[in-house]
């Protein structure tokens, strides 16, 4: 049996989700995000009960120009075995039986709370896909941030300075998914994705009732997952984008300034060795996608033509950006608050 914690919905969290006449309405979630990265993610199932090894080349074989009759030394390539856990994240929801059946609509309820599960699980895993970090929490997978997070690095000619200073900078990401680029592993004989169970009616104890019972309707959700850089070559970063001068700049100054991110997403592509073995996408927050989206829209010849590279399909507000062909995605989960990459 398990513990009723404080966290469970009480009458107040009831009421605050019927209108006068008992019904359950559309819960419009303020908190709510997006997060597209999660829509983007190839997944392969792992080679590992925990996770996936994966067999990265470190370097490259010897090769001679031959002269007739002139021997050449035999040489081989370096590889190197690497095991990528998969991490588990979990949620359980336990309600009060009675509160769940107080209009005689529990399923509706329910599905209402269980949104919210769902959201809050979305939001986890992506924060954990750019920012993951086993060094501060050992159950969370190693993210993107961790792996391109130094310019000496050997990997450091796939992150571009951005030019900014403190700890008020955001990162544009260029990643490539595909098998044998960048992918999210699932557990050898596991379910993709997020799983979710009813158990029904359980007995649970009410917490800190010195072991008093209640009946609870109980629900469990569940997502194994990981993150495979198996070719750093198909992911860069545009480290270091100021975000107090993009958050400070007037209209007049919007074009100028946001060409040079244009400039640096284009060096960005340059750095992939080919497009062809995978599918690319950029992710950004709202505060870089938004000025990109204005960027886009502007004619004026004094953006230097970077907006002939942006183009938005459609004239809705949800109409796809793309820059030179490649889909922007919005992730919400992209601090603006990041350390300098040095």
């Amino acid at each position: 049996m398990a513990v009723l914690s404080t966290n469970n919905l009480t009458l107040a969290d009831w009421a605050k989700r019927v209108d006068p006449e008992g019904n359950i309405p559309v819960i419009a979630n303020l908190l709510s995000q997006t997060n597209e990265i999660l829509a983007d993610c190839v997944f392969v199932q792992g080679n590992l009960p925990t996770g996936h090894r994966v067999v990265i080349a470190t370097g490259l074989p010897t090769v001679y120009w031959r002269a007739l009759n002139q021997g050449i030394a035999p040489s081989k390539g370096t590889t190197a075995q690497v095991d990528e856990a998969c991490s588990i994240l979990e949620a359980r929801s336990e309600v009060d039986k009675d509160l769940a059946m107080l209009n005689g609509n529990t399923a509706e309820f329910r599905l209402s709370e269980a949104r919210l599960f769902l959201e809050a699980m979305n939001q986890e895993m992506a924060q954990t896909m750019f920012y993951g970090n086993p060094a501060t929490d050992p159950k969370e997978f190693l993210g993107l941030s961790g792996r391109y997070s130094q310019l000496a690095a050997g990997n450091g000619q796939n992150i571009i300075d951005g030019g900014g200073a403190g700890a008020d900078n955001t990162s544009i990401w260029l990643v490539v998914w595909g098998d044998n680029t960048v992918f999210c592993p699932f557990p050898k004989g596991s379910t993709a994705g997020l799983m979710q169970r009813d158990f029904g009616e359980q007995t649970v104890y009410e917490a800190g009732g010195a072991g008093l019972r209640m009946q609870a309707l109980v629900e469990w959700f569940q997502w194994k997952n990981g993150l495979v850089v198996k070719d750093w070559r198909f992911t860069v970063r545009v480290a270091n984008i100021d975000v107090s001068d993009l958050v400070a700049l007037a209209a007049a100054q919007l074009p100028t300034s946001f060409t040079h991110i244009v400039h640096r997403m284009a060096q960005a592509t340059a750095r992939i060795p080919s497009f062809g073995l995978g599918k690319p996408a950029f992710y950004m927050n709202r505060t870089v996608y938004s000025g990109l989206q204005r960027l886009g829209l502007e004619k004026s010849q004094n953006v230097l033509n970077v907006n002939a590279a942006l183009t938005q399909f459609g004239t809705s507000p949800t109409a796809m950006l793309t820059f030179m062909g490649i889909p922007c995605r919005l992730c919400d989960q992209i601090l603006n608050t990041e350390a300098r990459v040095v």
